[in-house]
């Protein structure tokens, strides 16, 4: 059998519109900036794949711009006549030759797994060992800042049948004022819904001690990453005193990091997403780390566009248990689409299509409306 091989390796930079702007601890964004990557195979068929980041370079080491610049002249080169359908040999050939980039090449891998679907005729669960759901219940962040503001979106939400596990920003304001906002929706929701924190690593040990015992003691389901990543001694102590369990997020930048965290003790959670993991096949890696360690899982959004966002969805749904849920909600914070048609919710959860590939086809006239000059 001759080999297909990879011809061209494109990446563009797509600026989208969002509903609202969406508040972090360290960052607003204003708008959502997609890296929209492109590989073309010899037997005609492209994959699809994106990289995407929140905030640039506010959030890691990653922005839009490195992303598109080290594909164009680094990593794109390196896949140009290679064996399109040997992902693992591909991903192995740029861990080889590039540290970390781990944004970039989750996209690439995302496009070279499209690509594979398409031609073997499966959806990229099938590719990476089967999917046992078809469907992942979605979070939704409330992240206006103004307490009835989130209230009422919470409400909606709900009568909409579309989110009831809800995620609260919180870490730019002072602990008391952020306390008492979450404490406020918390029980105006009561058990209708899952109400949870990212604190975005803003609060130091002294703050979290507190701030995680008033958490837990009114009902807040999971605290994310209260504290620097770096403070690993303090993520191990706080894990340990929490009434509320903990997740790392921001602390695992790595298949190795999730391992380390795992021996340590730092976490009863693991938020995973294939950008920090470096694609799906690697973020399955990070998956089995954890429950090896009796870990629990949740998986975790980097705000992508539909092609990201279903690139981890179809890792997700292979996994045995997400017993905390995702939050697969970033084209819903989209106002405008690139591909024909946008992910399907409904039922609270994201429905993860059986199509070849990832189950999308690029708008060509609507991308290169929104592609960056």
């Amino acid at each position: 059998m001759s080999h297909v091989l990879i011809e061209s390796v494109s990446a563009v930079i797509v600026d989208l519109p969002t509903i609202r702007p969406h508040k972090l601890a360290m960052h607003t964004m204003q708008q959502q900036t997609l890296v929209v990557i492109r590989v073309r195979c010899s037997d005609g068929l492209e994959g699809i794949g994106e990289s995407t980041t929140i905030g640039g370079l506010a959030y890691g080491n990653e922005s839009p711009e490195s992303i598109k610049q080290n594909i164009d002249s680094h990593l794109g080169p390196l896949l140009v006549g290679q064996d399109a359908a040997n992902i693992n040999a591909c991903m192995l050939r740029l861990d080889k030759a590039a540290k970390g980039n781990t944004f970039a090449k989750s996209g690439l891998e995302s496009a070279l797994l499209d690509a594979q679907g398409k031609r073997l005729g499966l959806a990229v669960s099938e590719l990476l060992g089967g999917r046992v759901r078809d469907s992942l219940e979605v979070a939704w962040t409330l992240a206006s800042g103004d307490t009835a503001k989130d209230i009422a979106e919470a409400e909606q939400m709900l009568d909409l049948r579309r989110h009831r596990i809800f995620k609260l920003k919180i870490g730019a304001n002072p602990v008391s004022q952020d306390l008492k906002h979450v404490i406020a929706i918390k029980q105006a929701l009561g058990e209708r819904a899952s109400v949870r924190v990212d604190v975005n690593q803003y609060w130091d040990e002294s703050q979290a001690i507190r701030a995680c015992q008033v958490l837990g003691d009114n009902g807040i389901d999971l605290i994310e990453q209260p504290i620097s990543r770096i403070n690993r001694a303090g993520q191990v102590r706080l894990n340990q005193r929490s009434p509320a369990p903990i997740m790392a997020d921001e602390s695992i930048e790595s298949v190795e990091d999730a391992f380390s965290l795992a021996a340590d003790g730092a976490a009863s959670i693991f938020a995973l997403k294939i950008a920090k993991n470096g694609g799906p096949r690697a973020v399955l890696r990070t998956a089995q780390i954890a429950e090896a360690a009796g870990i629990a899982l949740y998986g975790g959004t980097m705000l992508e566009g539909a092609i990201g966002t279903l690139a981890s969805a179809h890792a997700f749904v292979t996994l045995r248990q997400l017993t905390w849920g995702t939050e697969l909600f970033g084209p819903l914070l989209l106002t405008e689409e690139i591909v024909t048609e946008a992910p399907v919710y409904r039922d609270f959860a994201l429905q993860v299509p059986r199509t070849p590939g990832l189950g999308l086809t690029l708008d060509e006239e609507r991308l290169a409306f929104f592609a960056r000059e």
